[in-house]
């Protein structure tokens, strides 16, 4: 009897351990924490970033050239904007260079032979061997500096109202960049005139163009030999608006881009034989000044600091939202 009692209470005590055993091990493949969510959909969108390509129509050959699209924005920036630059002015041009290949991607057809051209109709762009003519010895340390820019931004661009901004760039400002519509005619909100003080270190901030009154005259189709300009108005940044010359009305676009002056802030002196045009800043004016940018870098402005300051309202966003492969 002793020993049947003993057996019972074996049996009790081995029921007692092993039940608690049989309920909690089904579950110990359950993870007690939610799954990471997974990364695939992110991966995918990064591998169809990585696959786009640009189509590049080269000017001189006229043949088209495909090149992923970050290996075509490191050649932008190379050939956009002098590599001694600081590396947040770099970043803020790789930027613009990206956002403005985004944009003119979403509106090409789908059976157009390229996207851009090499030339300033577009973004400039140089082959390899073209940078390599340009750079020499300097080369490798140049293009190292340039793609640590471009990686540093990869996948991002400039939007606004959701939607890759034109993102236009030039030189050197005369202290202001200027309106969209003071130039292009056409109101664009991001691109406003801002102040740009830091350009004045510019190398080109100053120049001058001495031309014949008959080269003047030939060049704005014109037939008079004699010129007298006058009543010149100015925009909102200081640069030329409209010009009067022989009672015909230019805009300063026109005058600075068919005669080739640096830029439409300038002031006229005239001889008898020549027309003098003095300028300050270089480039159109409108969207981010270079030298503006190297300037805000030296302060210790970041890219992101430099993009909200020269396009107002907008966002930096990932590119893999806008991509479409064609």
């Amino acid at each position: 009897m002793q020993k049947q009692s003993m057996m019972i209470a074996m049996i009790l005590v081995a029921v007692i351990v092993m039940v608690p055993t049989m309920i909690v091990l089904p579950f110990h493949d359950t993870p007690t924490e939610a799954a990471p969510p997974s990364n695939d959909t992110n991966e995918q969108s990064q591998e169809n970033e990585k696959s786009v390509t640009v189509k590049i129509k080269r000017t001189e050959s006229e043949q088209i050239e495909e090149l992923p699209l970050e290996q075509y924005v490191t050649q932008v920036v190379a050939s956009e904007i002098p590599a001694e630059f600081e590396m947040e002015a770099l970043k803020a041009q790789a930027l613009a260079a990206r956002t403005y290949i985004a944009n003119k991607m979403a509106h090409t057809e789908s059976d157009q032979a390229f996207h851009v051209k090499d030339t300033v109709d577009d973004q400039v762009f140089h082959s390899e061997k073209e940078l390599r003519d340009m750079w020499g010895v300097d080369y490798s340390d140049h293009m190292q500096k340039i793609e640590s820019a471009v990686q540093a931004t990869e996948g991002e661009i400039i939007t606004y109202d959701g939607e890759p901004i034109t993102a236009a760039f030039f030189s050197t400002s005369n202290g202001f960049t200027e309106n969209a519509e003071d130039y292009w005619q056409n109101e664009i909100p991001y691109l406003k005139s801002v102040s740009s003080p830091w350009d004045e270190a510019s190398p080109v901030f100053n120049d001058q163009a001495i031309l014949t009154h008959a080269e003047v005259a030939q060049k704005l189709g014109l037939q008079q030999s004699i010129l007298n300009i006058s009543n010149l108005t100015r925009t909102e940044s200081g640069r030329v608006d409209t010009v009067m010359i022989n009672n015909e009305t230019f805009s300063g676009r026109e005058v600075r881009e068919q005669l080739g002056l640096r830029s439409n802030d300038f002031k006229v002196e005239t001889t008898a034989e020549h027309i003098i045009f003095k300028t300050n800043g270089y480039g159109h004016g409108v969207g981010m000044s270079q030298y503006g940018a190297n300037g805000m870098a030296k302060e210790g402005s970041t890219y992101k600091d430099i993009v909200h300051h020269y396009y107002q309202d907008v966002s930096v966003e990932p590119l893999q939202t806008f991509v479409a492969t064609k």
